[in-house]
C-alpha cells in the first residue's frame, strides 16, 4: 500500500516577542502580528487531523534567545510533530552574542523538532513509516563567524548525504532547508537581489538528490508564494507569516503502488489578528508604500538592467508589484510601459510552457 499524509508548513514567522521588537521602519514584514498571527494558525491546525508541521527557517527575528525559547515551548504544546530548520534571522553569527543565540545553541533549543542529539545542525528522521525527512542547514560563516549573504551547504553535510541518501531509497523523502535551491524568479540566480536568497552551491544538492530519486523540497526565506519545478525536482516555497499575504499551507500526499506522487496544496491567508481587522489590506498597503526604493534597485538589475532614469521614472507606477509576486500566481498588465520594458517584466506572469496563465503556487494539485 502507498502513503497517504497530511501536513501543514508556516514559515518565517520571525517570531518577536513585544519587548524585542526592532523600530525599523523601511522593513516589508509585520513582526508585530508574529504572535497572534502563530497562535490564530496553530489554534486552527490542531483542529485538523495533520501528521506533522514543518517550519522552513527564519523562526525569529534576529535570533534572540527569548523569541526562540518562546517558541520551541510554544511548538512543545501541539498534538503532532513539528521539525524545524534555521534561517538566516536565527543565527545571525556563528557565536552569538546577547540577546541572540549562537550557532550551537540552535539544535539544543530545538533538540524537540528534529535535532535528536542536539548538537548536529542537520538531521534526518522517520515521520511515519516509509516516511523521511531530511533537514539541512544552509546558513554559512566566514572565518570571523560573520553570516554569508548566500546559503550554503558545507561538505561535512554533503559527505553526510552521500551517506544517508542511499540508505533511505526504498522510502519517500522530503528535503526542508531555508534558502531556495530552485529558482521562484526569472534570473533570480544571476541577479545581486535575488541570489542572496538562494543556495550558492544549489547544484551540489540537487545532483544529490536526483540521484536519490528525492522529489519533494519545502523552502522559505523569500517570503513569496510560489511552486518551483526542475526535471523530477518541485519546489514548495511558502511566504512568510508576518508578511503579505501571511499565508500557510496545507498539504495532502499521496503515493501510489508505483511511487507515484499526487500532492494538494491548499494555502490560506490570515485575514485578521487583533489589532489589525482588515490585516490584508494594511499589510499590502504597507508593502506598496515602502516599495519604490526596492523596485528602484530590481529594475536597474539583472535581469531587467534598465538605467536609472528608465527606472526611477516607471516605479512608482509599479508599486505593488512585489507584492502582487509575494501573494503568488502573478498576473500583470504591462500595457502602460514602454514596449521593450514590457517584454522584460511579462517574464514574471505566472504562465506555463506556453505562456498560459498558470495557477499552482497557491492551490493545486500536482503529479510526480
Amino acid at each position: 500500500m502507498g502513503l497517504r499524509f497530511r501536513f501543514a508548513v508556516i514559515s518565517d514567522p520571525h517570531i518577536a516577542l513585544p519587548e524585542t521588537i526592532w523600530d525599523s521602519p523601511n522593513r516589508f514584514h509585520l513582526v508585530e502580528v508574529s504572535l497572534p498571527a502563530l497562535e490564530q494558525i496553530l489554534d486552527h491546525l490542531v483542529t485538523l487531523d495533520l501528521d506533522f508541521l514543518l517550519l522552513p527557517g527564519d523562526l525569529t527575528q534576529h535570533g534572540e534567545r527569548t523569541n526562540h525559547q518562546w517558541l520551541a515551548q510554544r511548538l512543545q504544546k501541539l498534538p503532532f510533530p513539528v521539525y524545524v530548520v534555521p534561517g538566516n534571522h536565527d543565527v545571525i553569527a556563528r557565536d552569538g552574542a546577547d540577546p541572540a543565540i549562537g550557532f550551537e545553541e540552535f539544535p539544543e533549543i530545538y533538540q524537540a523538532f528534529g535535532y535528536r542529539d542536539g548538537k548536529t545542525p542537520y538531521y534526518h528522521t522517520e515521520i511515519l513509516p516509509g516516511l523521511q525527512l531530511i533537514g539541512l542547514n544552509s546558513n554559512s560563516f566566514d572565518v570571523a563567524g560573520n553570516l554569508l549573504p548566500m546559503g550554503y551547504l558545507d561538505e561535512a553535510q554533503l559527505t553526510w548525504l552521500d551517506e544517508v541518501l542511499p540508505t533511505l531509497q526504498s522510502d519517500l523523502v522530503l528535503v526542508m532547508l531555508h534558502h531556495n535551491v530552485l529558482e521562484h524568479l526569472p534570473g533570480q540566480s544571476q541577479s545581486p537581489l535575488g541570489q542572496r536568497y538562494m543556495l550558492q552551491n544549489a547544484a551540489a544538492l540537487i545532483q544529490r538528490l536526483e540521484k536519490a530519486g528525492v522529489q519533494l523540497l519545502f523552502t522559505g526565506h523569500l517570503h513569496v508564494q510560489d511552486v518551483a519545478r526542475q526535471g523530477s525536482l518541485c519546489e514548495v516555497l511558502t511566504g512568510s507569516l508576518v508578511s503579505y499575504p501571511h499565508p500557510f499551507r496545507v498539504l495532502a500526499v499521496e503515493q501510489d503502488d508505483d511511487g507515484k506522487l499526487k500532492i494538494e496544496i491548499q494555502s490560506q491567508h490570515l485575514a485578521s489578528v487583533p489589532g489589525w481587522p482588515d490585516l490584508q489590506g494594511f499589510s499590502r498597503e504597507w508593502m506598496c508604500d515602502r516599495a519604490t526604493p526596492f523596485m528602484v534597485k530590481f529594475l536597474t538589475s539583472p535581469p531587467v538592467n534598465l538605467s536609472m532614469a528608465e527606472a526611477e521614472a516607471i516605479a512608482p507606477g509599479l508599486r505593488h508589484f512585489w507584492a502582487t509576486i509575494a501573494a503568488g500566481d502573478a498576473q500583470f498588465d504591462f500595457s502602460h510601459l514602454p514596449l521593450p520594458t514590457q517584454r522584460l517584466l511579462q517574464a514574471f506572469n505566472a504562465t506555463d510552457a506556453e505562456g498560459k496563465p498558470q495557477q499552482i503556487d497557491n492551490s493545486a494539485v500536482l503529479v510526480l
